[in-house]
């Protein structure tokens, strides 16, 4: 049976997750929903944490821990399927530090159970690769797959056929996340689809790509959290190299040339409205 690796780092983030684009393409018999993306990642995000203990447990704390429950949290569904599959019966006691806001489209609960996978796969010593992992997060949720890596790629399909693409336009640059603090409903937001398909994503390299694209889910998000409005006409005059909301809402994003004129724009938002979560970052 595998063992842990004496040593081993016992910590994950859990990347934030931004989608640059998102085209919704048509609505699927299985209720999920037919679409194109590119998934970039923040180097911020939730913290997971482990240390040896008897069964899987786990303890949730941070900002935005108020109202999860331990047992049915995607943190412990990631780390029994990883055990089972792996055929481990060590025990692991985690602990998730929640820094992100909950039901935000920047894929916390996803980027959680994808960090468990990373985590765990050291922390038994196990060998899957990161090609394994996604395969086994595939049932965790349309997002996980590509949390695992949580490097800039198109999804197609559900989200979960991932493909590289080149990043060099956004690697690095410099990003804001901005979030009312309005919890928004994934099914929500998607039953508020009018359902046209707009078109394919078009272009090679991330940025072209984003810029030419976009999120099919903006327009009714802003029909049911106004003050998305609000928030992207604000980060749009500052001139970003990109201002959008990410998934489903209700997080919008900005990106910038340097940290410095990130934290800047962060800093006249929260003048300008008071009840919002902020975070700045790079792009990994």
């Amino acid at each position: 049976m595998p063992v842990s690796v004496s040593g081993a780092m016992h910590t994950e983030t859990a990347y934030a997750k931004i989608n640059l684009a998102l085209h919704v393409r048509k609505r699927l018999p299985s209720g999920y929903h037919d679409l194109e993306t590119i998934f970039a990642f923040v180097d911020q995000g939730d913290r997971i944490s482990v240390q040896p203990g008897d069964g899987l447990k786990l303890a949730i704390s941070g900002p935005f821990a108020e109202g999860l429950s331990p047992s049915d949290n995607l943190v412990l569904q990631a780390a029994s399927a990883l055990a089972d599959i792996s055929n481990v019966s060590r025990g692991a006691h985690l602990h998730l530090d929640k820094q992100l806001p909950v039901a935000s489209g920047i894929g916390g609960g996803s980027a959680d159970a994808a960090a468990t996978l990373r985590l765990l796969n050291r922390f038994w010593g196990l060998d899957h690769s990161v090609a394994d992992l996604a395969d086994m997060a595939k049932p965790l949720g349309a997002d996980v797959p590509a949390c695992v890596a949580s490097q800039t790629c198109r999804g197609t399909g559900i989200g979960q056929d991932l493909c590289r693409i080149a990043d060099d336009g956004v690697r690095d640059c410099s990003v804001l996340l901005v979030n009312p603090l309005v919890p928004v409903s994934t099914a929500d937001i998607f039953g508020a689809w009018d359902g046209t398909d707009r078109g394919a994503l078009k272009g090679e390299d991330a940025l072209s790509i984003a810029r030419d694209g976009r999120n099919d889910l903006q327009e009714p998000a802003m029909k049911l959290v106004p003050v998305l409005t609000d928030i992207l006409q604000m980060l749009q005059e500052h001139q970003p190299i990109l201002a959008r909301m990410s998934g489903s809402g209700a997080t919008c994003f900005a990106l910038f040339d340097t940290l410095a004129k990130a934290k800047k724009v962060e800093r006249r938002c929260k003048e300008a409205m008071n009840a919002i979560w902020t975070l700045t970052g790079k792009i990994r």
